[in-house]
């Protein structure tokens, strides 16, 4: 027979098993990492150019992913995407030519990790875990100009060789651990999220039928009920001319990001003088 349990008793199995820690892992350590989001806004003001936008302006964003371009990775850049406010990556792109393109065009690049990532690459000067001086947001909510952006890397697991696979479950568990950070977004700015930055694209939409470039169900889950302005994702090359990369799901535009695309984001500013997509 099982005895009844006293709160003393289930506060020390509490303590001891792991639930607390998996708590704090997955769902409110990324609330905390929202109020970042000022921080975001003066290590960016910080490092790159002053983006005075205005009350109602558009902006120009370039998103990056999966394939690398000469252009991209030359001075060329600069003189072809100069007028670019910020970029985002969108995954299985080297960290020097993430580091490359934030440098050149003196812009913030924030980014997630695609399948073909790993967690380290070598360089001359030593290994680099990250692109220096670029933003990741692998469930992580930034704040930046008046934007609210957040991100999840990776695909769906396919083998037992890539370092950024994960099963559907796994995935559910990465984008509920934004929840708590979207719902501090809708109280703070009125919305919870503007951009949403992916490599895998959501279930059914872009994603094609073998295991490795299916589509995130739990993506899905998450334009359809916090309905973000934009959803960019890379994972599915395009190589014809009749691939379709924009697809409206609700109020969210998704955009299939292979290679390079540029988006120009009508900025408005509400009643209480918060900048946000018109």
């Amino acid at each position: 027979m099982y005895g009844f349990c006293c709160p003393s008793q289930i506060l020390q199995w509490f303590s001891r098993s792991g639930f607390r820690s998996f708590v704090w892992k997955w769902f409110w350590l990324p609330a905390f990492q929202a109020s970042d989001s000022l921080q975001v806004d003066k290590q960016v003001r910080n490092e790159y150019k002053q983006t005075d936008f205005s009350e109602e302006q558009a902006v120009k964003l370039l998103s990056i992913s999966d394939k690398q371009y000469r252009l991209l990775h030359s001075p060329g850049v600069r003189e072809r995407f100069g007028d670019a406010d910020f970029v985002i990556g969108c995954g299985d792109l080297p960290y020097y030519y993430l580091e490359y393109i934030s440098e050149t065009l003196r812009v913030p690049l924030f980014y997630v990790r695609g399948n073909h990532n790993f967690p380290e690459e070598f360089y001359r000067a030593g290994a680099l875990k990250s692109p220096r001086g670029c933003l990741d947001l692998h469930r992580r909510l930034r704040h930046w100009n008046g934007i609210l952006l957040a991100g999840v890397e990776g695909s769906l697991q396919y083998n037992n060789r890539g370092y950024y696979q994960s099963t559907q479950s796994e995935m559910w568990l990465h984008v509920f651990s934004l929840v708590p950070g979207m719902l501090l977004n809708k109280w703070r700015y009125g919305r919870y999220l503007d951009i949403f930055v992916s490599h895998a694209p959501p279930w059914d939409i872009h994603d094609e039928k073998d295991r490795t470039h299916q589509g995130i169900k739990a993506f899905r889950w998450l334009l359809q009920t916090f309905q973000p302005h934009y959803h960019f994702h890379g994972h599915i090359h395009v190589y014809q001319l009749d691939t379709q990369t924009e697809t409206q799901f609700g109020k969210t535009l998704i955009i299939n990001t292979y290679g390079f695309r540029e988006t120009m984001l009508e900025l408005s500013a509400n009643q209480n003088g918060h900048r946000r997509f018109a």
